[in-house]
């Protein structure tokens, strides 16, 4: 991943102003999920995917996760696995994420998820 992770990758071909809103979102070995909802400000970009088929919660993944952004089919890859994005760490509240315990514990996933490809 990127050496921010909370940045677009400069190869990604993410655009400023792209809602991304419903975007499939592909991992490595297939869809996993879409987006719920996203933010793309600098040094604190990032997607929060819907809650999946069974509602199982809704994953954080950091902007530096995302490979490629395919504007035309709508679609994001990521350069991570189908479990890794399930096993990811879960988007709160706005107050519980100004906990900076929950921010760290997202970095340390993230970092670990890099390190196991």
């Amino acid at each position: 991943m990127a050496d921010n992770l909370w940045d677009y990758r400069p190869t990604c071909g993410h655009r400023t102003g792209l809602d991304l809103t419903g975007w499939s979102v592909m991992a490595t070995d297939g869809f996993v999920r879409r987006v719920d909802e996203h933010t793309e400000e600098v040094g604190d970009a990032y997607l929060v995917l819907d809650g999946g088929a069974w509602n199982l919660g809704k994953p954080l993944i950091p902007a530096s996760a995302v490979v490629r952004c395919e504007p035309e089919e709508r679609t994001i890859r990521l350069a991570l696995t189908r479990g890794q994005v399930e096993d990811a760490p879960q988007h709160l509240s706005e107050t519980d994420r100004a906990d900076g315990q929950h921010r760290d514990d997202v970095v340390a996933y993230f970092v670990e998820a890099a390190r196991s490809r």
